[in-house]
């Protein structure tokens, strides 16, 4: 479940995380540094750099960071040449050129836009010129097809500007609303004019004098883009072809019918209760999208066709098991929406990317503006949904493409089921794999002469990520980093260096230099030490990568936290958001989760926190392996846990809970509504109870829609099952939860009040989102999961 996860403030986790080792465990460290750790947790673990970026001149990486403990972080620069952090001032600071750009097909010059203009660097002396300083704002500036101008968006139409007189031409001329036209007359009004006209000389000499003057005046006027009315639809995605021939644009418009949820605040500070606007639930009508060419020459304005994309009237095969449904099928175009189109360098060809709205199919295909016709290059079909590195697992995402040569494209795809990188010839047709096996490409950068890919990999191990280089044409790959964990790469725009962002598992992300020197196998160097020493004071574990077969056969990565003295009690802690990956060997963002477990493995617990069916970085089976059934194989991977940790640790098999939140969540209520025999005691922590209540963008992907899928949806949502519990139960919201909304459980809770159980409880937290911010709500929740456990296990 792609639950938001957010960034949450360090010093609020730590201070609530702190608190509670101090009150329930102080004996797992010395005094002198508990009250250090109390009187400023911020020495503890530091702030890792983050938001990576290179200076022009690949003298000097940016990042943020906060070494000195202060309210929020602030941007600190690394000099090659010095060998030195220092940290930007203010005025210093507004003076750097904005981030990322496009640049020219040499890479001498570089647009960006800043505070809202466009600016643009040369590269040979590294000058900044301004090109618009305005109050509106402008955008997304490219170089026009021979680089003479520079085309960028104001107000959602299309401007360009003369880098050699600075001249700005208006290319669209969008309006919103409907075009006002004069009314037909009616017969009468016809028969009056043509009367008075023959009757009446004067009259008729005044009009041909009018409407000659009216003619010289249209004459004289300069040329101006088509008036193109939008009612009350949206623009997208306004795009100039690189000969300035065409415009391509998408038009969005909203079903009004769509009803939005709201998520009730209590404690306001005006003292009144106040409604905070949400998102639409599962199923709710959805936009429809379309996409349009602007023949500048021809000035016409028509819509690019989709009832020839190969497959666009396909149904699901999900539909086989509700016949009705099935016959009543009716040959219709599936919503689709485009990306790009993405050019070629000499602007001689383009490409599309389309993804049908129920997520089953991605077609690339190319794009001829000038007759709007499609032509096949690659369909992606996924009876599921489409997904994976590089692909993206919404219809809103373009995934990974780009251009090798003017004939040949490059992109990810899932089709021997795992993510891996294609180049297509559009001339030829031929289709290449430029990596295969059984990992995943998990980012991919083109090189600026685009003879290399430098690319992220989890080939060493699933708990692994490394950058390697590789030649266009594919073959053998260049390793670059060698030492176990996880690297996150940003390269130097004379891509002799590598900034490399990296973790251990038991060590949070600091910021290293690496050289682009393969052959001689450089090593890194740490620029940053973010931990304090007292971090270290405290034997954290490092946990163990294990695999654990499932019933089915599947082998399940697993991080397992040994205790030196077995109490016979486990604990199951289940990550959130369901694709996402955390057994692996690097530093987890469920850092308080990470502390817990050591506490826990202090006290005599075993730990395991399993990568269950769903979980990213295995592939596509692996991805999709609870599609129509939530709560199905990802729930049995951790009964299939369970059963492990009775056999291998000898675990009482009636001494094992299970926590966590958010998909985390949904899974602890499924287990102790559907497998109460297994585990003893649970905390769901702000849980999905009915997917008809969620979002459109994840649940549909995975359970299709609930008037359409109704049986899907019943095996998949808790309120369904909750006649099964028997243990107990613990369940943690907030209230102001605008990602799962706090109704999920008002709804469960009036459930279980009905079935007329008594074992379970509810703690809410009524200033508190999806991801909780106050340490004395982190503080309380930790409190009571411990006390489920102590008590109940």
């Amino acid at each position: 479940m792609r639950l938001k996860i957010r960034k949450l403030p360090i010093v609020a986790v730590f201070t609530a995380l702190v608190l509670f080792h101090t009150c329930l465990h102080a004996q797992s460290l010395a005094p002198l540094t508990v009250e250090k750790i109390m009187r400023d947790p911020k020495m503890w673990i530091g702030t890792s750099p983050s938001d990576i970026t290179w200076a022009d001149d690949s003298k000097t990486v940016y990042f943020n960071w906060n070494p000195d403990k202060n309210p929020s972080d602030s941007l600190y620069a690394y000099s090659l040449a010095g060998k030195k952090i220092s940290k930007v001032a203010p005025v210093e600071r507004r003076k750097l050129p904005g981030k990322n750009g496009f640049y020219n097909r040499t890479h001498l010059l570089r647009l960006y836009e800043k505070n809202g203009d466009i600016f643009i660097i040369n590269y040979k002396d590294f000058s900044i010129r301004q090109l618009t300083n305005t109050t509106e704002r402008e955008s997304d500036p490219v170089f026009s097809g021979d680089e003479t101008a520079v085309v960028f968006e104001r107000g959602n139409n299309l401007f360009s500007i003369s880098l050699a007189t600075g001249l700005v031409s208006q290319l669209t001329d969008f309006r919103t609303g409907t075009k006002k036209t004069d009314s037909t007359p009616s017969q009468q009004e016809q028969f009056l004019k043509a009367d008075q006209l023959g009757m009446f000389e004067v009259l008729k000499e005044r009009k041909d004098k009018k409407d000659a003057g009216k003619k010289i005046t249209e004459a004289d006027k300069p040329a101006r883009p088509k008036e193109i009315y939008l009612g009350d639809k949206n623009v997208t995605n306004q795009q100039a072809s690189p000969d300035g021939r065409f415009v391509t644009y998408g038009l969005t418009q909203t079903d009004k019918t769509a009803k939005s949820t709201i998520v009730p605040n209590y404690v306001t500070e005006s003292g009144f209760t106040e409604d905070i606007s949400a998102r639409t639930k599962v199923g709710a009508p959805g936009a429809e999208n379309e996409f349009w060419v602007y023949d500048v020459k021809k000035d016409t304005a028509l819509k690019v066709a989709t009832a020839d994309i190969p497959g666009i009237y396909d149904k699901p095969d999900y539909l086989k098991d509700y016949p009705k449904l099935d016959s009543a099928w009716k040959k219709k175009e599936r919503k689709v929406v485009f990306h790009g189109p993405f050019w070629s360098d000499n602007g001689a060809n383009a490409v599309v990317v389309i993804r049908s709205l129920d997520s089953k199919d991605r077609w690339i295909m190319s794009l001829d503006p000038a007759t709007r016709s499609l032509k096949l290059l690659d369909r992606q079909r996924d009876e599921a949904w489409i997904g994976g590195p590089g692909v993206g697992g919404y219809p809103q995402s373009a995934g990974e493409i780009g251009w090798l040569d003017n004939q040949t494209i490059y992109f990810q795809s899932e089709a021997t089921g795992y993510s891996h990188l294609y180049a297509f010839n559009i001339v030829s047709g031929k289709k290449t794999a430029l990596t295969s096996g059984r990992f995943e490409v998990q980012n991919v950068v083109l090189s600026k002469d685009k003879k290399l890919f430098y690319l992220i990999t989890n080939e060493v191990h699933p708990g692994e990520q490394h950058v390697y280089r590789m030649a266009v044409t594919g073959g053998a790959r260049t390793r670059l980093t060698h030492i176990s964990g996880a690297h996150e790469m940003t390269l130097s725009p004379d891509e002799k260096h590598l900034a490399i962002r990296f973790s251990l598992s038991t060590a949070p992300w600091e910021l290293f230099l690496l050289d682009n020197a393969p052959a001689k196998r450089a090593e890194p160097v740490q620029l940053t030490r973010s931990v304090s020493p007292e971090f270290f004071s405290y034997p954290w574990r490092e946990a163990k990568v294990v695999t654990i077969k499932a019933a089915d056969g599947q082998d399940i990565y697993a991080r397992v936290y040994e205790p030196k003295q077995s109490n016979g009690k486990a604990v199951i802690f289940v990550h959130g958001a369901g694709y996402l990956q955390n057994a692996h060997k690097w530093w987890s963002q469920y850092f308080r989760e990470y502390m817990f477990h050591n506490l826990l493995t202090d006290k005599g617990y075993t730990v395991l926190d399993m990568d269950y069916r769903a979980s990213s970085g295995y592939g596509r089976d692996w991805r999709t392996g609870i599609y129509r059934h939530m709560g199905g194989k990802d729930l049995t991977d951790h009964t299939d846990g369970a059963q492990w940790l009775v056999k291998t640790y000898g675990v009482d098999p009636k001494k094992i809970g299970i926590y966590g939140g958010s998909y985390g969540g949904f899974i602890t209520l499924m287990a102790l509504f559907t497998t109460p025999d297994v585990f003893t005691a649970g905390a769901a922590l702000r849980p999905v109870t009915d997917w008809a209540a969620y979002n459109q963008s994840y649940t549909a992907n995975i359970l299709n829609e609930p008037q359409s899928d109704s049986l899907a949806y019943r095996k998949s949502s808790p309120i369904y099952h909750a006649a099964g519990l028997k243990n107990n139960l613990l369940i943690c919201h907030g209230m102001v939860d605008v990602n799962v909304h706090y109704q999920d459980v008002v709804r469960l809770s009036q459930r279980l009040i009905e079935l007329g159980k008594n074992n379970w409880e509810l703690a809410s937290y009524p200033m508190e989102d999806h991801g909780f911010v106050e340490a004395s709500s982190w503080t309380d929740e930790y409190k009571r999961i411990l006390k489920l456990f102590e008590e109940k296990l």
